[in-house]
């Protein structure tokens, strides 16, 4: 395997999802990888090792009923973000929006963060104040 760059890498991740292409991914992934899943919520799933992470990103990628929608992604050094939209239905609320940190080294996937917005009802720090004019207050 020669090396690759941070990019490389990460083209060749986004690529497998949004080809449906699970077997780009075999060669990418440290052996010491760790990958936290988006959910479920507070801290989302953990996967340690180059197994265990292939195999959950080997099986979204493969699944030909959703899409990965890259949007932006941003290399700096061996640190990538991704920040993506899922859709797993033809409606405009069948979707979700989030973001990967991931860290690249030597060539390979060592770390990747994922995190979304919800689609859930989640209490924000505002709930509970007085309207209006206490969001006035917050803002200045």
């Amino acid at each position: 395997m020669s090396f690759r760059t941070t990019a490389e890498v990460i083209d060749r991740f986004n690529h497998s999802f949004i080809h449906h292409d699970g077997p780009v991914l075999a060669d990418l992934i440290d052996d010491h990888c760790v990958m936290e899943a988006n959910q479920p919520a507070p801290d989302g799933a953990r996967y340690e090792g180059r197994a265990a992470c292939l195999e959950f990103w080997q099986t979204v990628a493969e699944d030909r009923t959703t899409q990965f929608e890259p949007e932006d992604v941003v290399i700096a050094g061996e640190r990538a973000t991704i920040r993506w939209r899922y859709r797993f239905g033809d409606g405009p609320a069948d979707s979700v929006r989030g973001v990967n940190l991931m860290h690249v080294r030597n060539g390979l996937i060592v770390e990747a963060l994922g995190y979304s917005k919800t689609t859930g009802d989640v209490p924000l720090a505002v709930d509970g104040l007085d309207g209006p004019a206490a969001l006035d207050r917050l803002a200045g």
